[in-house]
């Protein structure tokens, strides 16, 4: 499929994810949607891409949610395609590491597009916020859930009732940004984590992230490492050859070569 209004680059089993209408902040409109539910689609199936970047154009915004001006021309809201806002926020079952790098604003979906995330790489620059309420709208895109358990209840709650926005460095004290850079160092320090995460075993990778999200959901640490078992990743990453090529290249004193099976 050929995009308007994102790009995708695949390199190096990393596919990087453009939001791409930087003249207005990179919002969202229906168009943006279907497209950003393709992307990734392609993403989640392809057994060569194990990491998914997601940012946004221009030096402004990483982007500033739904586009009101789409909205107020139709009369109504977008509808939204299979998994939710952006292609991104009901995506429940992927195992494969996201990272929104963000650079400027991230306001009502696009901070609930970074909070479905599973890292938040910042710059000092980048403010985050759901305004929703001061347009008369309420942030439907998971953030009030996702933000409640990513930061607690109280936290969260002083956030959402008073539209308040918060700086990167703000959001890494609350818990919801994980690193913070220097304006210009965004690309840098995106890249690192990358080759941190693509040192990993790809399964292993995904099964930790698996399990880590499904054990939230058990009703106790107990119940959470006996389930683990049970989980698609985690079973498939047990009976995985890289399970084995892990402890052989140790013993050889040399790197593993994972194949992501």
């Amino acid at each position: 499929m050929s995009y308007q209004y994102i790009t995708v680059d695949r390199a190096n089993h990393i596919t990087r994810i453009t939001l791409n209408r930087p003249e207005v902040m990179n919002a969202l409109h229906a168009p943006m949607h279907d497209e950003l539910e393709s992307a990734f689609n392609d993403f989640a199936v392809d057994e060569r891409q194990y990491l998914c970047v997601i940012d946004g154009a221009g030096d402004k915004a990483f982007c500033a949610g739904s586009d009101l001006k789409s909205i107020a021309a139709q009369g109504r809201h977008a509808s939204y395609p299979e998994h939710g806002y952006a292609g991104l926020i009901e995506r429940f079952d992927l195992s494969k590491p996201v990272i929104a790098a963000v650079d400027g604003f991230a306001l009502g979906g696009g901070f609930e597009i970074a909070l479905a995330c599973d890292l938040i790489i910042a710059t000092e620059r980048s403010s985050f916020g759901l305004p929703e309420p001061l347009v008369g709208a309420v942030a439907l895109g998971g953030g009030l859930h996702r933000l409640a358990r990513q930061i607690g209840l109280k936290q969260a709650m002083g956030l959402v009732l008073s539209a308040e926005r918060v700086s990167a460095k703000e959001g890494q004290r609350m818990g919801f940004v994980t690193q913070v850079v220097g304006n210009g160092g965004l690309d840098a320090e995106v890249s690192r984590w990358c080759d941190k995460i693509l040192a990993g075993a790809p399964l292993a990778i995904q099964a930790s992230k698996e399990a880590m999200l499904k054990g939230l959901d058990e009703a106790d640490l107990k119940a959470a490492m006996t389930a683990q078992e049970t989980y698609p990743r985690f079973y498939q990453w047990r009976r995985s050859e890289d399970a084995k090529e892990g402890p052989k290249a140790f013993a050889e004193k040399r790197k593993p070569k994972w194949s992501g099976k």
